[in-house]
């Protein structure tokens, strides 16, 4: 899959998701630099991708989400770039987010990898959204073409809140 940044084309590494798959196993980084993998993640999840939580877009996303995690009451919502675990943990402190788990894939790239959301050029995370039923099934997924555009915010907690 081809996504672009300010129009200008990128490339995606890996096979892109659909639903009604398994959700794959990964490794990021927490904050605290300790592992989260997929069998750490429980019930209904929401997993995002942003480029870097430091840029406008990437801000308003996931504070969106930090906003609207009231609306879905039991769902653990995640984001995953490949910033540092350290200015995740400075980015959430300044933003009061606290309704969203920031994680990292600095290290090993494996949840990239995984996804499909690895941009090649930018060696950077593209943005998508991946809704994650309680048995590990995909029910809903969005890939960005233009990484600076926002996902549609009803469509992924709509999916949310029907599971």
């Amino acid at each position: 899959m081809q996504v672009t940044f300010q129009g200008n084309p990128l490339t995606l590494e890996g096979s892109q998701l659909e639903a009604g798959q398994s959700f794959p196993d990964f490794t990021a980084t927490k904050n605290d630099l300790s592992k989260l993998t997929l069998a750490d993640t429980k019930g209904v999840r929401i997993f995002l991708t942003v480029p870097s939580l430091d840029t406008p877009v990437c801000d308003t996303e996931v504070t969106t989400f930090n906003k609207r995690a009231a609306e879905i009451d039991g769902v653990e919502i995640y984001t995953i770039s490949a910033d540092l675990p350290f200015a995740q943990a400075r980015w959430c402190g300044a933003t009061a987010t606290d309704k969203v788990i920031t994680a990292s894939d600095y290290n090993e790239r494996s949840f990239s990898k995984a996804t499909g959301t690895f941009i090649k050029e930018l060696a950077l995370l593209t943005r998508a959204a991946f809704v994650v039923d309680t048995a590990g099934k995909i029910v809903h997924v969005e890939y960005l073409k233009e990484i600076t555009e926002q996902p549609n915010f009803d469509a992924i907690i709509n999916a949310a809140k029907g599971i």
